[in-house]
């Protein structure tokens, strides 16, 4: 007993101490490691070798990929839609008819003028002259709602209902 006293013999009890305590620690941080392994393999399911950090790492790497994929798709879908708008433009926005009797017969105005016009307020007037024995056709180009050639009254007027019209909703540009 005389050698616990000495300074030799109460560093040893204290190591004792120490290891017994470290001992206890290992133990407990061994079975807590254990069940988050249990826990782990519950959530990751099954016999994955990996381990959540490395599970969360896939997920990230997995959610980078399927990111670019769709800013790609999104990326190209923006393309096609710029140029479907882009060929919306070009179609008939405007459109208006006026009917009347080219020679003033009484023939149940049988003339027509038509105006087909874009969002650019430019496409065509056809006009239609119909007489007792003989019809004519006629096709002016419009441009930003004047004809290059001088236009009759009747496909003015058919220009000018036209373009009061409802007008096209505007077609906002892509975000």
């Amino acid at each position: 007993m005389d050698e616990l006293s000495s300074t030799t013999g109460a560093v040893a009890l204290v190591a004792c101490a120490v290891a017994l305590a470290a001992l206890a620690v290992a133990v407990v941080a061994t079975v807590r490691l254990r069940r988050l392994r249990a826990d782990q393999r519950a959530v990751l399911g099954g016999k994955d070798p990996r381990d959540l950090v490395e599970h969360a790492a896939h997920l990230q790497h997995e959610f980078e990929a399927l990111h670019a994929y769709v800013a790609d798709v999104a990326a190209r879908l923006d393309g096609r839609l710029g140029t479907a708008e882009h060929r919306l433009d070009a179609t008939i926005a405007y459109r208006g008819l006026v009917r009347y009797d080219a020679y003033n017969e009484m023939s149940g105005r049988q003339s027509t003028s038509i105006a087909l016009l874009d969002t650019s307020r430019s496409g065509i007037v056809l006009s239609s002259i119909h007489h007792r024995d003989q019809a004519r056709m006629y096709a002016k180009h419009v441009v930003d709602g004047r004809g290059e050639i001088e236009l009759s009254p009747e496909e003015e007027e058919a220009v000018r209902v036209a373009l009061a019209g409802e007008p096209p909703p505007p077609i906002e540009p892509p975000r």
